[in-house]
């Protein structure tokens, strides 16, 4: 199965994007106990990789409770460093995660995340950037390369912004010792914002693996009157969304599929309604015709990415 489970609405019961409808996750008993269900309903539809991290709030100790429960070699966790969760379940907090990409903070979140291990595969640095310096610090790449030795890991790193491109670029080159550190991006990418193409042709050739994060484009592929720009995209995914018997979730879900082949696509449900719907991925395909139409609602990543900064956290 290409879907896997990301956990960012699993762990935080606020994140950024556009809300179909408002919800109290207030009570944190009840909010832990339904992100649970939900690892175990994906799993039992045949789910094995799972992305999670410690800026997701409660989520990676979600996940180590949550595999307390299995013994299946098959499954595969995927954490990440570099973001620290500080909202503390405040809906009205100002801050509600903290980057660093220090050696410092590699080594204290390293030491949560090993708990995930024999499961643990992928480990990544969350959200580089160039601005933090994170692909040139010698300590860190030496200690993510010592890890992915160590502990037969595979080292990756997720992108965010305008400049996607330039970070995996800048990483296929970095070598520690003679060997490319790098062997996994989690990269956006959904219809609205296309700029992975660029890259995917030396992403495949390098044999690296792609897992794709945000395909619903934080909720901006539903429906919602504040968009008054993507009003005949909106109308095009309705037809679709008839036309394939499912929602406009899986039609965003399966564009990616298909046009990235090979790569995981991460559902990002925070109950089990979300997943049920989200599986349908695997109930249908695209045409060609279909998915040049959704091809043909790509934006300027520059405005891609200013839109997705004035969304609130909810």
């Amino acid at each position: 199965m290409n879907l896997g489970l990301g956990t960012a609405a699993l762990g935080r019961p606020q994140y950024i994007n556009v809300r179909q409808n408002d919800v109290d996750n207030s009570d944190l008993a009840a909010f832990r106990k339904q992100s649970f269900q939900v690892l175990e309903d994906a799993y039992n539809a045949g789910i094995r990789y799972f992305d999670t991290a410690p800026g997701y709030g409660l989520a990676e100790e979600l996940v180590l409770d949550w595999l307390k429960t299995k013994d299946d070699n098959s499954i595969e966790i995927a954490t990440k460093w570099g973001y620290t969760y500080t909202a503390n379940f405040n809906a009205n907090a100002t801050v509600h995660e903290v980057k660093e990409h220090s050696l410092a903070k590699l080594n204290e979140q390293w030491n949560f995340s090993k708990q995930l291990l024999p499961y643990l595969k992928v480990y990544q640095i969350h959200s580089a950037t160039l601005e933090t310096g994170v692909l040139e610090n010698q300590e860190v790449l030496k200690q993510l390369a010592f890890l992915k030795k160590e502990y037969n890991l595979k080292i990756g790193l997720t992108t965010t912004g305008t400049n996607q491109v330039d970070v995996i670029k800048k990483a296929l080159n970095v070598f520690v010792d003679g060997k490319q550190l790098f062997d996994i991006f989690q990269v956006t990418y959904n219809f609205l914002e296309q700029s992975l193409l660029e890259i995917i042709d030396e992403l495949h050739q390098q044999n690296k693996e792609i897992v794709i994060k945000e395909a619903l484009a934080n909720g901006r592929v539903f429906s919602n009157k504040s968009y008054t720009h993507y009003q005949e995209m909106y109308a095009s995914l309705e037809k679709l969304s008839k036309k394939h018997k499912v929602g406009i979730d899986a039609i965003a879900l399966k564009f990616c599929e298909q046009t990235i082949p090979k790569s995981t696509v991460l559902s990002g449900a925070s109950n089990v309604n979300q997943l049920k719907e989200n599986l349908k991925i695997n109930s249908f395909s695209l045409s060609a015709e279909d998915v040049n139409l959704l091809n043909s609602f790509k934006t300027d990543a520059e405005h891609y990415w200013s839109e997705r900064k004035n969304l609130e956290w909810n």
